[in-house]
């Protein structure tokens, strides 16, 4: 009886214990959703401004009776980032154009049906990627064909539809002038997010040198190997930001600030490979039981006291003296090191060199400055 009573109070304990973390993750749960609808609360409302603007403008003033396609052309439109959008509404409008013009003509000389639909959507996305057109255009041109061919067979009815598409075009440019802050303020934010995590990646990896921890320097490793992808979201924003005060009347006196940190990008690139393979190195030391010298994790934690003040400095400009100090005295210091004993060290010291030289780029400084600030060593190590 003893274990049947032991497992019986196991099993209420483990129920005991699964309720509050399951109604934990509802709640995270709840909260992500809750956030990700915050984060695009502007953008449905712009949408939904559009559409109602596109398809009054297209039924009280063109005097179009179902102006169906204006809406849908706004909000097809603003549904692409600001860089994109100038291109996309020229592809809608003529890929509406090319579909309804062939529609309207194959309708007119062939009437209607299941072999004309076949006919002529072949036939308008054809002309369509005859004229260079990419998916968006030739989709739009397939639609139209078949739009023109079955819900308005009388020849000339559906040439509104392109008049409609051209206006729901101009609504969403209009719309997306009106930009939120938000896409000025998040470059900088994902910039900041990517440095402190290069910063604890250094630190992580430190202090798996100094303990000899597998665990940890394989969990670096594997850190640095996903900034990758914090990187892309950098670039995404950066390109979003440049975009928004390129065409946004109301935000252009923000684009020397956007421009700076879309700037950071391709040092912080550098930066990042730089990283992942000293982490890599570290860890396979780490691994294979290699001798590293006593000092290196304090030159990497210096690396990462470097990296977190360029991400403070995103924000507190100040903080960028104390970044170009750090890096330079951790530049100089490499410099007079005793040359290291194995490959393993060989590396991981080429890197936190090379990594010294882009940080400092961050900060500002030029590529020559920047490589007059991390010396020449006698042992050639200097591949920058």
């Amino acid at each position: 009886m003893d274990p049947v009573r032991l497992t019986l109070e196991q099993l209420r304990e483990l129920r005991d214990d699964i309720a509050p973390r399951a109604a934990r993750r509802s709640r995270a749960s709840v909260r992500r959703r809750i956030d990700r609808w915050r984060d695009r609360a502007f953008f449905i409302a712009q949408c939904a401004l559009a559409a109602a603007v596109a398809w009054a403008l297209a039924h009280y003033v063109l005097g179009h009776a179902q102006p169906f396609f204006a809406p849908v052309a706004a909000m097809v439109c603003l549904g692409f980032s600001f860089g994109q959008r100038l291109r996309r509404v020229a592809e809608v409008m003529v890929g509406v154009a090319v579909g309804v013009l062939v529609g309207d003509l194959f309708v007119k000389i062939f009437g209607t049906g299941v072999v004309q639909i076949v006919f002529v959507v072949a036939l308008a996305m054809s002309v369509a990627v005859l004229l260079g057109a990419g998916n968006l255009m030739t989709t739009q041109a397939g639609v139209q064909a078949a739009i023109v061919t079955t819900l308005l067979p009388s020849p000339g009815a559906g040439f509104s539809r392109w008049l409609d598409a051209a206006l729901g075009g101009v609504v969403a440019l209009a719309a997306a002038t009106i930009a939120p802050a938000a896409a000025i303020r998040r470059p900088r934010q994902q910039a900041t997010s990517v440095l402190n995590e290069l910063s604890e990646i250094l630190v992580e990896t430190a202090d798996g040198l100094r303990a000899h921890d597998t665990e940890a320097v394989t969990d670096a490793l594997r850190r640095a190997r996903a900034s990758e992808s914090l990187l892309d979201d950098l670039r995404s924003a950066a390109a979003e930001g440049v975009a928004v005060v390129r065409l946004s009347p109301f935000r252009r006196r923000h684009r020397g600030r956007v421009q700076q940190i879309a700037d950071l990008v391709d040092p912080l690139d550098r930066a990042i490979r730089n990283i992942r393979v000293l982490v890599r190195r570290a860890a396979v030391s780490v691994w294979r039981d290699e001798r590293m010298p006593a000092e290196y994790p304090m030159l990497l934690e210096r690396l990462a006291d470097g990296t977190r003040l360029i991400a403070e400095s995103l924000f507190e400009p100040a903080a960028d003296v104390a970044a170009h100090r750090v890096l330079g005295e951790l530049g100089r210091r490499t410099a007079v090191m005793p040359t290291p004993p194995g490959l393993s060290a060989v590396v991981v010291l080429g890197q936190i060199r090379s990594t010294i030289v882009d940080l400092l780029e961050l900060t500002g400084t030029s590529y020559d400055e920047a490589r007059e600030l991390v010396p020449l060593r006698p042992d050639g190590l200097d591949e920058k």
